[in-house]
């Protein structure tokens, strides 16, 4: 019992308050076991990592924004399973994306910093499929974007 709360206190991560949506969509949809999480951005608490990867931002500083994506994807998890992050069985998906400059290519080890922390929180069962694209803007400059999917205990 409250296995991925204490691993979440072992990492030194407090869950934020999940993000509210910013237009006409809501923050996860459930179809049976399976949960499909709207994308969270590469904000958190005390920073938001803005701009153009390769450019205004380095890779170093666009994978700590793809984890603050995986801790802001963890807290509406943790909102989808009613507050017990034990329920989560699997992360079946993660799909990143990166505001990346016409010369960056190092988009998957950007979305890395996602991925990453999916397993160091919820081992195998973090271990996921996954899409890593660079696209031309996202939502209110933000320098990664992250969404997920997860299977979830009844």
């Amino acid at each position: 019992m409250l296995r991925i709360a204490n691993k979440l206190a072992q990492l030194g991560i407090i869950l934020p308050e999940p993000s509210a949506p910013v237009a006409n969509y809501v923050p996860y949809t459930r179809s049976g076991r399976i949960v499909h999480v709207s994308g969270q951005l590469s904000k958190g608490a005390a920073q938001e990592i803005k701009g153009v990867v390769g450019e205004d931002v380095t890779p170093e500083q666009a994978a700590l924004g793809a984890r603050l994506c995986a801790i802001n994807l963890i807290a509406q998890f943790r909102a989808a399973c009613g507050g017990d992050l034990d329920r989560v069985t699997q992360v079946l998906r993660l799909g990143g994306y990166v505001q990346a400059g016409p010369s960056f290519f190092g988009v998957p080890g950007v979305i890395n910093g996602a991925s990453d922390l999916m397993v160091a929180v919820f081992g195998e069962d973090g271990k996921h499929s996954r899409s890593a694209v660079g696209v031309y803007r996202l939502p209110l400059n933000y320098a990664v974007e992250v969404d997920a999917v997860i299977e979830i205990r009844a």
